[in-house]
């Protein structure tokens, strides 16, 4: 079936999406993607390999029905690697991009899967939905809120599947904790905790230097200011750096940040408080080390609800019998490494804990298991627990992406525009030093136009995340 043309749904003031057409040559979309046969397999496409991004390649491997077909990194040397790698796994070699504006227009493509820096995400996202393909996209599925704001827009609009990549919404364990709360497992359910106390040493001082060969910088850095090369500004390292990252409550929290706003049963905040600071190193770190967030939510009933979060980057304790590993079981070669395990379990806390009427639960993700456990009554009696292997948000967005049906999507990127719009007002509000106000109608700080402007982000020519979608 021919593609429409929507070239004309470009107003004068979105510059990027002409400049997608005219660098790219991509046609707009309004027409619903391919039937798939019973026998047809689903051809992705990854963008971002160098770490997240191959384990999705790895994933998608996993299901027959899927075939990785196009590889996109500006980074040469990253992509020969990945070759190597595909030829050793005995899968077939795909395309390999530079620019994904290339790879978009390949009309055989069904899916993008886009695992970069943040600050790509959304734009990504954006450009592949217009493109007709669906839409994976790693978490936090925006680098501020415009970016996820306008995803939605674009998903709706052309009609596309996109998933945002926080697994544990697709653990059945995770899933039964939710319902225990619903029905009302710690009863009258008024506040969630999420602890991410990540041990993470110093990134140290970097100097400026020469690009390394086969690296397109200019790609590479996208809708982020042009700035000179340095190793804290590349690979990784850019998580702690405002251009590119969120800090860790946008990293790994962001994971546990959404089963607590989802567990809680809430939706965007009317009041936001973030405090906090980079303490004991002396780097290039910008993002904060230790932050302590409370978001405010006002429910329908009258009742308030709170959601609290903290992130460590150091020496810590545990809370709640939270541990990497699970609640002290540990995984002999967790993470491939052995005594990997028993390092992560004496550093690292990871999880949630809600608190009701009746008592308290606790959640968390090790990895290769997802646990939940409940202490209900004063003397805080054992009550329902359950542990589970991890959930798929592949698998289950690729059978999305065949049946389409949108409904079935685990973590559509409506919910995760929410719980990354938590994390963008937390930064906010850190970064301002105040309490913000936050209208969830409008999806606007009141009375606070330099609050409103640090969300809605800036970008760098062309690599802008339109007016209009």
């Amino acid at each position: 079936m021919p593609h429409k043309s929507q070239e004309s749904l470009i107003t004068p003031q979105s510059k990027s999406a002409a400049g997608l057409s005219a660098l790219s040559g991509i046609t707009f979309l309004t027409e619903p993607g391919r039937v798939f046969g019973a026998n047809d397999r689903v051809r992705v496409a990854v963008c971002g390999l160098r770490g997240q991004g191959f384990y999705h390649v790895e994933e998608y491997a996993q299901i027959p029905s899927v075939e990785v077909v196009a590889f996109c990194d500006p980074d040469e040397n990253i992509l020969k690697g990945r070759l190597a790698d595909m030829a050793r796994m005995g899968l077939p070699q795909p395309k390999t991009y530079e620019d994904v504006r290339k790879l978009l227009e390949d009309k055989s493509i069904d899916c993008v899967s886009v695992a970069t820096p943040n600050h790509w995400h959304s734009l990504m996202g954006v450009w592949a939905c217009q493109a007709g393909k669906d839409v994976y996209v790693e978490k936090p599925g925006s680098h501020n809120w415009w970016d996820s704001h306008q995803l939605v827009r674009a998903a709706q609009k052309y009609n596309r599947l996109v998933q945002h990549g926080v697994n544990m919404r697709a653990s059945d364990c995770i899933r039964e904790a939710v319902e225990q709360l619903r029905a009302g497992a710690v009863g009258d359910l008024y506040m969630a905790r999420g602890l991410c106390y990540n041990h993470r040493d110093t990134i140290g001082h970097t100097t400026v230097e020469a690009v390394p060969a086969g690296v397109n910088y200019d790609l590479w850095t996208g809708p982020a200011p042009a700035k000179p090369f340095t190793r804290n500004r590349f690979h990784y390292n850019w998580h702690w750096l405002w251009d590119f990252g969120n800090g860790d409550l946008g990293n790994q929290g962001i994971h546990e940040l959404d089963v607590a706003r989802w567990g809680l049963g809430v939706g965007l905040p009317n009041r936001v408080s973030a405090r906090g600071g980079h303490f004991l190193f002396d780097d290039d770190q910008e993002t904060p080390n230790n932050l302590s967030c409370i978001w405010e939510f006002e429910q329908p009933d009258g009742k308030r609800k709170l959601l609290e979060f903290e992130v460590r980057n150091w020496i810590t304790n545990h809370e709640a019998n939270i541990d990497t590993v699970g609640f002290g079981l540990e995984v002999p070669g967790f993470l491939g490494a052995p005594g990997h395990a028993e390092r992560l379990f004496n550093r690292e806390t990871i999880g949630d804990i809600f608190y009701g009427s009746k008592g308290y639960m606790a959640t968390t993700d090790s990895g290769p298991l997802q646990i939940y456990r409940t202490w209900l009554g004063e003397e805080q009696e054992p009550g329902p627990t359950a542990t589970r292997g991890t959930g798929n948000t592949w698998a289950n967005f690729i059978d999305c992406v065949r049946s389409r049906k949108r409904e079935n999507l685990l973590s559509p990127i409506e919910e995760g525009h929410i719980s990354c719009t938590l994390v963008h007002l937390a930064n906010a509000s850190y970064r301002l030093g105040r309490i913000l106000k936050f209208d969830p109608a409008t999806e606007q700080v009141i009375g606070d136009d330099e609050a409103n402007r640090l969300l809605r982000g800036s970008y760098r020519e062309p690599y802008v995340v339109p007016e209009e979608v």
